[in-house]
């Protein structure tokens, strides 16, 4: 238990900016009071491990406490945290910020508050204003997927339902994502020095290979889902293809695997097909 833990409020506490990460927040005010990120954090809270596990989860108490003593509501600091988003989402969320909107990012400001959308990897457009966001640089990288864009932007919102407000379809967005990036087997068999290039994604967007090829560039693994911003439309696009599709194309796809990872995506694929039938069986229910 901890004992006598701080309640009273900072002699002087900044505004959040719109949107701004926990961390951040919490970090401008240790540079205000010239003390390491860390150290204002645990004169908070005590307890506290981590900046990163801050914005992670916080108990109920805990966004009490922070808010008083840094004078504003628990509402305001369950928003700048990622407590509610769903579990299944929690491999999209970035440990650094992988994309700014110019037009939302209070540029100006020193040291540079992060917004908490600039760690959501499924987003390619900003969540306050819609406009197209740009890479941690703040340049704009065009995309080779434009032709995708609808798909992406459908895709964007099943991920952005599942994450943030529990929206679910027949199966998790977030689980289809890491099923796509799993490596395939490509027919004719390439040469084993270009294996790696390959992934499911490649069966259900068939550009990509040219582009990953071309451009020499290594997608991530489904344990970290993340990818570079002007190829993430290529992975919101397969998502939202694979989601209409409904199950049959998950059946589909097992085709364009070998050995291990066939048997990893089938077991996958199976448990995502058959919640996907409990689903369906309960939103008929609520029909009758």
């Amino acid at each position: 238990m901890i004992e006598n833990p701080p309640t009273r409020q900072l002699p002087v506490c900044l505004p959040p900016h719109s949107d701004e990460l926990l961390s951040s927040w919490i970090s401008r005010h240790a540079a205000f009071y010239a003390v390491p990120p860390l150290l204002m954090l645990r004169h908070c809270l005590p307890e506290a491990s981590a900046l990163r596990a801050a914005d992670l989860h916080l108990s109920s108490d805990q966004e009490i406490r922070l808010a008083n003593i840094f004078g504003t509501e628990p509402a305001v600091v369950r928003r700048m945290i990622f407590t509610n988003v769903a579990q299944s989402s929690r491999r999209l969320i970035a440990t650094r910020p992988t994309q700014v909107c110019t037009g939302c990012s209070p540029g100006l400001a020193e040291p540079a508050p992060i917004l908490r959308s600039q760690l959501l990897g499924w987003r390619i457009t900003c969540a306050l204003c819609g406009n197209q966001l740009r890479d941690a640089g703040g340049r704009e990288l065009a995309s080779p997927f434009l032709q995708h864009r609808l798909a992406a932007s459908y895709g964007e919102g099943l991920l952005d339902d599942e994450a943030e407000r529990g929206i679910g379809t027949w199966t998790s967005p977030a689980d289809i994502a890491r099923l796509l990036l799993m490596r395939r087997v490509p027919t004719p068999v390439p040469r084993e020095h270009d294996l790696w290039r390959f992934r499911l994604l490649g069966a259900v967007i068939p550009d990509l290979d040219h582009v990953i090829a071309e451009r020499q560039e290594n997608l991530p693994t489904p344990a970290k889902p993340i990818l570079p911003l002007h190829l993430r439309p290529a992975l919101l696009a397969g998502v939202a293809i694979v989601e209409r599709a409904g199950p049959e194309m998950l059946r589909m796809l097992r085709g364009h695997m070998m050995g291990d990872n066939r048997v990893r995506f089938t077991d996958a694929s199976e448990n995502m097909i058959a919640r996907g039938s409990k689903w369906r069986a309960s939103s008929q229910m609520h029909l009758i």
